[in-house]
């Protein structure tokens, strides 16, 4: 009496966990594992660092102008330098053992590329140590306190008074890429001294490789390179235009965990905190009471 037509999608007997097969996994991003953390630096015997007195009096400047920034009225932008001129090798050799290095590195470029001034952060935070290699004059060499050494921020702020890109006409492929840039132009005009960064995060925007690549012309590419590897590890550079950043982050394959444009004079991940400096002033007072015992 009835016409019974065949039930199009089979009848699973067996529901539970595990009775089900699946035919894809999830496949997350591996996010950085490591951290740098401080680590003593390993020291020569007091007796042996006592005998280069000029190590020592350097070590001492160092730690002076280290405490006068930290309780600055501003230690996030106030710098203090120590020069390194005339100073033997092995006074240089032993300053650069108690000093070792930190997370952050970074490197101002000539024109066609090579590296004119070159910087490392010391395992002391806010400790930095500086060599300037000019191609017509002498070398110059110093260790600065501070956030970060004033160079680079002078450096970018020069590249960003210079000449904008020549903007090209929009290829058909670009999308997205005008909006960001109209969005930055905006944060730019209105940004202060002081203001917090105006973070742009790319990885969340439906941006193509052609976005990325105009963006990267408009905004140019400037002379500051730096790198930290606090965690997982992140570049940052600086653009051609005012108050501009690309920051990009990496995990421990270097993969692209983040990629970001910031509005603002120096990323944050590029400096030392002010605690960060008051820390550092406490343990390198500690060294040298430890120098002091010869």
């Amino acid at each position: 009496m009835y016409d019974i037509k065949p039930f199009p999608i089979p009848v699973v007997a067996d529901l539970g966990p595990g009775t089900q097969s699946e035919d894809e996994t999830l496949d997350y991003i591996a996010m950085p594992k490591g951290m740098e953390t401080f680590h003593t630096p390993v020291l020569p015997e007091p007796e042996e660092i006592a005998r280069h007195a000029g190590a020592v009096q350097v070590l001492h400047e160092v730690l002076a102008a280290l405490r006068q920034v930290a309780e600055g009225a501003s230690p996030k932008h106030e710098t203090a330098r120590v020069a390194l001129a005339d100073l033997p090798a092995q006074d240089l050799t032993l300053i650069n053992q108690v000093l070792g290095e930190g997370e952050v590195s970074a490197q101002v470029l000539a024109p066609d590329g090579t590296p004119v001034l070159q910087i490392q952060e010391s395992v002391f935070a806010g400790v930095w140590r500086v060599i300037e290699s000019p191609g017509d004059g002498p070398v110059r060499d110093w260790i600065e306190a501070g956030g970060i050494p004033e160079v680079l921020r002078q450096t970018a702020k020069l590249d960003g008074s210079q000449s904008v890109p020549a903007a090209l006409a929009v290829p058909p492929e670009v999308m997205n890429a005008p909006s960001v840039l109209v969005e930055l132009e905006d944060q730019r005009r209105t940004w202060q001294p002081g203001q917090i960064a105006h973070v742009v995060n790319l990885s969340l925007l439906p941006l193509t490789p052609m976005d990325i690549g105009y963006l990267d012309h408009r905004l140019g590419t400037g002379r500051v390179l730096i790198l930290s590897r606090g965690y997982g590890n992140c570049r940052i550079t600086n653009c051609c235009v005012p108050h501009t950043w690309r920051v990009v982050y990496y995990n421990s394959q270097d993969t692209v965990i983040l990629n970001s444009v910031e509005v603002t004079d120096m990323p944050e991940v590029a400096c030392a905190a002010p605690e960060d400096l008051v820390d550092s002033v406490d343990r390198l007072h500690e060294v040298l009471q430890w120098v002091n015992q010869a």
